[in-house]
């Protein structure tokens, strides 16, 4: 099955690390409008594009030893390269040496073993924006991640500056999926990002492939406060100008010592209100909880779920 994963951050990362255990030509796309910490650093100080999202997919198909894997993902915690990742900065020499952002993927590619192809959604240089419903604009992805905390105000529209064009390789990799995921991940700062970039959402649209969205288990605190299963599906196809075919929705309930967590960071479960998304998609339910440190999928569960998807 060809499978085309479109996202970004942690939750690509997850769904990614189940998906390779599956025989599946794997494509992830990935968003490039990262301008936080160690990515945000090197884009502004080497005039790239940011490497965070790119490296922990990477680092999710690698199929090296494990203490290669470690090393792409390791974060140095003091001196003058705190706060950046050994991945983050490979990418960055590489692109240097081979002259090309997407050359220096390759490489990483070749160095991990990676099982299928990270592809970036554009290699603009661009800024995530948005015009927020008490009318303030806000750029960066910082910004828009946190526009609820900083602004008292959601996400009205979401926009990058300047436009940017489709990777072509990644409009390719659309055109002949058999199946599409969008997310898990940050909402407004990790999905979306990629359908504001020209071409994606209506190669996707053109495409033959299903279309799924993976619903995100938890809130996020100043991006989608308070937000449900439908609010995210709503947001979802309407920057896809399109509809879905599936949507994966988490209906089992977190264990109360987890989310205590949770719940001083101001975040809680996406509440399962299947019976408004019914009409328009085919909803798959189920546990699809990681019952761990941290509440995130299951990505074997996921993986399992998406690999029985009929054709």
């Amino acid at each position: 099955m060809k499978l085309v994963v479109i996202g970004g951050g942690t939750g690509l990362y997850t769904l990614l690390s189940g998906l390779k255990k599956f025989n599946f030509d794997i494509t992830a796309i990935v968003s490039t409008a990262d301008s936080g910490g160690s990515s945000g650093i090197l884009r502004d100080e080497y005039g790239m594009l940011p490497p965070g999202d790119i490296r922990k997919c990477i680092v999710a198909l690698s199929e090296s030893e494990q203490l290669l894997r470690k090393l792409f993902a390791h974060r140095f915690d003091k001196g003058g390269l705190k706060g950046h990742s050994f991945g983050n900065l490979l990418i960055t020499a590489l692109t240097e040496i081979t002259g090309s952002f997407e050359q220096a993927i390759k490489e990483a590619e070749k160095i991990l073993s990676v099982k299928g192809k990270v592809l970036p959604c554009t290699l603009d240089n661009v800024t995530l924006c948005a015009l927020l419903e008490n009318k303030k604009k806000v750029k960066g992805q910082v910004e828009v991640n946190k526009s609820r905390i900083y602004n008292n105000s959601r996400i009205k529209k979401l926009y990058m500056q300047p436009k940017a064009k489709a990777y072509k390789p990644a409009i390719k990799a659309i055109k002949e999926a058999e199946v599409i995921i969008l997310g898990p991940g940050s909402l407004y700062t990790s999905v979306l990002p990629n359908l504001l970039v020209s071409g994606i959402s209506k190669a996707i649209n053109k495409s033959k492939a299903k279309k799924v969205y993976v619903v995100n288990i938890m809130t996020e605190h100043g991006e989608t406060d308070g937000f449900t299963a439908s609010q995210h599906v709503n947001e979802v196809e309407k920057y896809l100008q399109g509809q879905l075919d599936y949507v994966i929705v988490n209906t089992a309930k977190a264990p109360e010592n987890l989310m205590k967590k949770y719940q001083e960071e101001y975040k809680s479960q996406v509440i399962p209100d299947i019976e408004k998304i019914k009409a328009k998609n085919k909803v798959i339910k189920g546990d699809f909880l990681r019952r761990k440190n941290l509440l995130r999928h299951d990505s074997y569960k996921l993986a399992k779920v998406i690999h029985n998807i009929k054709l």
